[in-house]
């Protein structure tokens, strides 16, 4: 490994107007007004304290996730933006996303998010079945949806994702697909399309609702999948839909086990020094009224753990593994500084089972494969 992989910086977002009984993200209900400013001043602070890790080395793409970003006003985003300017080589090319509930636009919020500098939406729609989204919780309908895409268009967005989710409760495949074609007739750039999953600590965990079965899932998945196939839409991603030149560029790196820098309550980052062989992960304290104390007293913000030499290969599948096209043996060499002798005899053995391919310097795994990709990552496993 001889060089440092492409930087992105990731700012969590923690609040929402009301936690969704499916999400299982970092995230609490807003009471009352935001602290903006003493949100803006900690995020600042928190990206002061892990500057000196990345040694002068250029920001590629920043993400707004959450929670709800486009809660924030746009004053902040502009001072968030502002303040990463003023302390890093934000590249003047560099993808800038922020995720965006439709319950919370007006037209003048996507217009001073345009012109603080964010030029990629990523607008959490879900369903445009108004039954869906009365039972996913989901604070919008589907005229709102429409109508924020429409703002986002009319203020000049051009890179736009569509986030659907599909195996709803009770959904029948029409409606999936009246979803899917319903998106389809806005044309965004990018399409997210995600398997409704009950996870731990949720309220659908707690109270599971009635899902489609397992066929009827994947009856839905692979209609779906068609569907967007002939409407120019590739899959480079388990879950991800782009036009070609629109996937997004934060999370592919993500996949390629690039590095970033996570800011904010509950943020996650990974930074690599290849001349040392180190590899860390970090995690801040998830509470916002915790994380904004500890900033404002100068006190650890979160750990920062260093990730074992055993464990990189497994967390390099863990991401390269999801891009449909793989990854080439010589990325895996650069990012991991092992050789990719270390992933035998188990390559081979998936290989020989028709779950992987490897062809020319490239792994990837086979369309079987692809569907089964948690078993084929669980081999791998330290």
């Amino acid at each position: 490994m001889t060089s440092h992989p492409p930087l992105g910086l990731y700012i969590h977002i923690p609040w929402c107007v009301r936690k969704c009984p499916y999400c299982d993200f970092n995230s609490h209900r807003a009471e009352g007004s935001l602290k903006e400013r003493a949100y803006v001043k900690a995020l600042l602070l928190d990206l002061d304290e892990e500057i000196p890790f990345i040694e002068g080395r250029p920001i590629e793409t920043v993400f707004f996730g959450g929670g709800t970003p486009s809660l924030l006003s746009g004053e902040a985003i502009e001072a968030i933006l502002s303040g990463v300017r003023s302390r890093l080589n934000l590249l003047n090319d560099a993808e800038v996303t922020l995720e965006a509930n439709p319950g919370t636009l007006d037209e003048g919020k996507f217009e001073a998010f345009h012109v603080a500098g964010v030029n990629r939406l990523s607008i959490g729609v879900q369903s445009f079945d108004a039954a869906h989204l009365q039972k996913l919780g989901r604070i919008h309908g589907p005229s709102e949806a429409l109508e924020a895409f429409r703002r986002a268009r009319s203020v000049g967005f051009e890179s736009i994702n569509v986030d659907l989710m599909f195996g709803l409760p009770d959904q029948t495949l029409e409606e999936a697909l009246m979803d899917v074609q319903t998106a389809l007739r806005l044309s965004p750039t990018h399409i997210s399309y995600y398997q409704l999953t009950l996870e731990p600590n949720t309220l659908f965990h707690k109270y599971p609702p009635r899902l489609p079965g397992d066929e009827k899932t994947w009856m839905i998945q692979e209609a779906a999948q068609d569907l967007l196939a002939e409407a120019g839409y590739s899959q480079y991603e388990v879950s991800a839909y782009s036009r070609t030149g629109k996937e997004c560029r934060h999370n592919q790196h993500i996949w390629e086990f690039g590095d970033y820098i996570g800011i904010g309550a509950g943020a996650h980052g990974k930074i690599s020094h290849p001349e040392a062989g180190i590899f860390t992960r970090t995690a801040k304290i998830k509470h916002p009224e915790h994380y904004m104390k500890a900033t404002e007293e100068g006190k650890s913000l979160g750990s920062r753990v260093k990730i074992d030499k055993k464990d990189l290969p497994f967390e390099f599948l863990m991401n390269a593994l999801r891009l449909r096209s793989g990854f080439q043996e010589s990325l895996f060499e650069e990012r991991t500084g092992l050789s990719i002798n270390v992933l035998e005899p188990l390559l081979s053995q998936s290989v020989d089972e028709g779950l992987m391919i490897r062809d020319q310097g490239r792994i990837h795994c086979s369309l079987t494969g692809f569907h089964f990709l948690d078993t084929i990552l669980q081999r791998f496993l330290p």
